[in-house]
């Protein structure tokens, strides 16, 4: 996808700049190497005159504080808690330092290059330049790489700087980026499927009443996470997003259906809702077209729009839907590289004064196929996001440790190990993790089978130990007890000392839902993700309706005490790469996270009046 939107850029980018010729401080020396994921196939070298939309971030001047400050305003337990910095100020941290932005504007002027755009803290530089020209300014090879989907890409595996700007950029894409944010939905069915033989009715007669296994609606849900008798009070105050990629659109007709069905008091927010469009993100209000309809595109944004709503109601909602999409065919004129999805949206993001309290986003992919520094740049983006006071909930992922037969690194000897996903990976954002039935509750499994249409891969519950990102600190307890249970358990598979995820979870098969004017079924942590960013942004309800400040980043607020708010999951493993995985277990585990929403009691956990 496209990296920066255009409203981020103060100059105007109508034509490539020319070089006169580069002029080197100091000799180039290789900055960064990244080898693609198996799945990519090199081909020949990529048209030089194709144009990138090159993303230049440049170190920033005080993440440090920036990052003390978010655990400040995120820890119940600290005086500061609550009292989350706005833009101006997150925008003062991390502005590059005098220096750093002076050398390296000199390196591009020295390369000819004058016009620039900026992300609003001035941490980020976009030009758009041919591939011939991008060859020249990084020292390197563009080549043309094909997935086994088909997507193409031109990429390299290694690029340069002159040393003396090495200390001073952090990264720079798209050049080592092999990553296309897949969305983590399971599949969807028009008919229902049959009930499971190992499917056992709960007793409570509530949610015997309204939960079916087959197809689960908003009542189930509200009853289940008892939201049901919650009426919300700060509507005016309060909102939730989502984001959407690869073309996704949220259609209103299909939500409209959908929530007439299921929530008929809300269905006029069907037409309501804000639609965002970033870097010429697609927006539409009427139904799906007959070409849109073929291409069986919005699944995943139908969904996501009709979870949040079912269950957040009058909550306003805001739809991102980001612009780029691939497959980019180099062989094409196209005028820019479309693969770059989340710092588009992110940096947008930031440059607005008022964002939701909490925002959803269902899409991930191997942590590997994107490069660590670009990770981890991304990630610290999403840092500024929760110091402003905003819940980033992702989903899990989908093929629990990495799937079936596809669990092997890219590090050239293609070792065989559990793969984490990004961006639920990164340590500033929630992660998501999915259950199914109901008394009780379990971690989500569905095995690998091949139908009439196909090898289906396993659906789990994602679940996994970053190998980019060290284990925060407010993970320490849970996780190295978790680890120490295992007694050796998949040791040398996974990193001991990495970010584990999930943090939480909610269902996660057989949602009903509508599509292209019918109902149907779907699932994945694509569905676990946004019901649960719902069911936090009633949360805020509850505390801003008291005068109180919103959750924020959930985190600190999560491991020190709003896992009492939550409903233990014991049943399950993780699956994936050809064995059962990781055990759920009593307590906190990386499959269900601390367990499933319990609305009343996570409140209980806050600083909200509690009288309803």
């Amino acid at each position: 996808m496209r990296g920066i939107i255009p409203l981020l850029l103060s100059a105007a980018l109508s034509a490539p700049a020319v070089f006169a010729g580069p002029i080197a401080r100091s000799p180039y020396v290789v900055k960064e190497t990244h080898n693609p994921p198996r799945e990519w196939t090199k081909l020949g070298r990529a048209k030089g005159d194709n144009v990138i939309q090159l993303q230049i971030g440049l170190k920033q001047g005080n993440f440090e504080e920036l990052e003390r400050l978010l655990y400040e305003v995120s820890d119940p337990f600290h005086e500061r808690y609550g009292k989350h910095l706005n833009s101006e100020e997150v925008n003062e941290l991390v502005r590059p330092s005098k220096e750093s932005s002076d050398f390296v504007h000199e390196w591009l002027r020295e390369n000819g290059i004058s016009d620039m755009g900026y992300s609003s803290a001035k941490d980020w530089i976009i030009v758009h330049l041919p591939v011939e020209s991008v060859e020249r300014l990084l020292d390197t090879e563009y080549h043309n790489y094909k997935h086994e989907d088909g997507t193409m890409i031109a990429r390299t595996t290694r690029w340069s700087l002159p040393r003396h700007l090495h200390d001073h950029i952090d990264t720079i894409q798209p050049s080592t980026s092999f990553f296309r944010a897949a969305s983590n939905k399971a599949d969807w069915v028009q008919a229902p499927p049959e009930i499971p033989a190992s499917y056992k009715k709960p007793s409570n007669e509530s949610i015997a009443k309204v939960c079916n296994v087959t197809s689960v609606t908003p009542e189930c849900f509200a009853t289940l996470y008892s939201t049901k008798w919650y009426k919300p009070e700060a509507a005016g105050k309060n909102k939730v997003g989502f984001t959407n990629y690869l073309g996704e659109i949220p259609i209103r007709t299909d939500t409209e259906l959908f929530l007439k069905k299921y929530r008929p008091e809300a269905a006029e927010s069907a037409r309501t809702f804000k639609a965002y469009s970033i870097d010429n993100g697609p927006v539409q209000d009427g139904p799906l077209t007959a070409n849109q309809s073929e291409s069986d595109i919005s699944h995943e944004a139908n969904l996501d729009v009709q979870a949040i709503a079912g269950i957040s109601w009058p909550t306003p909602i805001d739809s991102y839907s980001t612009g780029g999409e691939p497959p980019f065919i180099p062989d094409l004129s196209t005028p820019t590289n479309t693969n770059e999805p989340y710092l588009a949206w992110v940096n947008w993001l930031l440059e607005q004064e008022n964002i939701p309290q909490v925002i959803s986003t269902s899409y991930g992919e191997p942590e590997q196929s994107v490069p660590r520094s670009y990770a981890e740049r991304v990630c610290r983006q999403f840092a500024q996001v929760g110091a402003r006071g905003t819940s980033l909930l992702f989903s899990s992922g989908d093929r629990g440790l990495g799937g079936t037969n596809k669990c092997y690194s890219n590090d050239g000897k293609n070792t065989y190990g559990f793969l984490a996903d990004f961006p639920v990976s990164c340590p500033f954002v929630t992660g998501v993790g999915a259950t199914m039935n109901f008394e009780p509750e379990e971690a989500v499994y569905r095995p690998a089978r091949n139908t009439s249409t196909g090898f289906r891969d396993l659906y789990a519950s994602g679940s996994g130990f970053s190998a980019y990102f060290e284990r925060p600190k407010y993970q320490d307890k849970v996780v190295t007890q978790y680890i120490k249970n295992l007694n050796g358990l998949y040791d040398g598979s996974y990193s001991k000392g990495g970010r584990a995820y999930p943090d939480i979870s909610a269902q996660g098969l057989q949602f009903a839902y509508f599509w292209n004017g019918t109902e149907g079924t779907i699932s994945g942590t694509s569905a676990s993700c946004p019901l649960a960013a719902g069911i936090i942004s009633l949360v805020n309800d509850a505390l801003i309706a008291s005068g109180k400040r919103q959750l924020g980043f959930l985190n600190p607020w999560l491991y020190s005490k709003g896992y009492k708010g939550f409903t233990d999951i014991t049943v399950g493993y993780s699956y994936g790469c050809n064995v059962q995985g990781f055990p759920v277990t009593e307590g906190w585990d990386p499959i269900t996270g601390y367990g499933t929403p319990n609305f009343a009691e996570i409140v209980k956990q806050t600083d909200a009046k509690y009288d309803w």
